[in-house]
């Protein structure tokens, strides 16, 4: 009987082409917030060729599934700069130095929400354009939260604004609330809590 293939095994049988080998690396371009660096590879067929990725901090970031109840998530309303105009989404933000990223989690909670959490669970970390990102973002499961409002380094108030957790249709069909992480992270969290709704230990 043959094996069924492992989570890092091709479907296909065949195994992962070889990584491409970097023949140098140069920076394009740095911000207070971005480094543009330019990659030259050469891969196993020999082929060459230049790719340009946006790097940012190695401390990592958080996104936070933050839930007052069973039904319902807290999702903030800011200002995004890259469509210039205010969206829906997820609490969030960088690992500090120093920090873990259930701390870290907790922290922005307190900061953008108004809130802390007394449990918090890592749920799936997600990328965001990988051939072009080298950012991770962990998202957490926030529950049994309390008030506790920690200053953060917003430019205004956010708007906390609660959901019903099972309205995603809903939410989707909004053209405020596009953000593809948030959109995947309350799936993903929707699933857990829909796996875990026979358990008496999660609230």
């Amino acid at each position: 009987m043959s094996e069924s293939p492992g989570p890092n095994t091709p479907r296909s049988g065949k195994p992962w082409p070889e990584k491409p080998s970097v023949l140098s690396r140069r920076s394009v371009a740095r911000s207070r917030l971005f480094h543009v660096e330019s990659l030259d590879l050469r891969f196993a067929n020999g082929e060459e060729r230049t790719f340009e990725r946006l790097t940012g901090s190695d401390q990592g970031a958080v996104m936070i599934v933050a839930m007052p109840d069973p039904e319902h998530v807290l999702l903030i309303r800011e200002y995004a700069a890259g469509f210039e105009d205010y969206v829906l989404t997820l609490p969030k933000g960088l690992v500090d130095p120093g920090e873990d990223i259930v701390s870290a989690a907790n922290r922005e909670l307190m900061e953008e929400c108004g809130f802390g959490a007394h449990r918090i669970e890592p749920l799936v970390e997600l990328s965001l354009a990988p051939n072009y990102m080298r950012h991770r973002m962990q998202v957490l499961l926030a529950t049994d939260l309390y008030p506790r409002r920690l200053p953060g380094d917003e430019p205004e108030p956010l708007i906390v604004e609660t959901h019903a957790i099972d309205e995603l249709p809903a939410l989707l069909a909004r053209d405020d609330f596009h953000e593809a992480r948030a959109i995947a992270a309350l799936f993903i969290a929707r699933e857990r809590l829909r796996n875990e709704a026979e358990s008496p230990t999660l609230w």
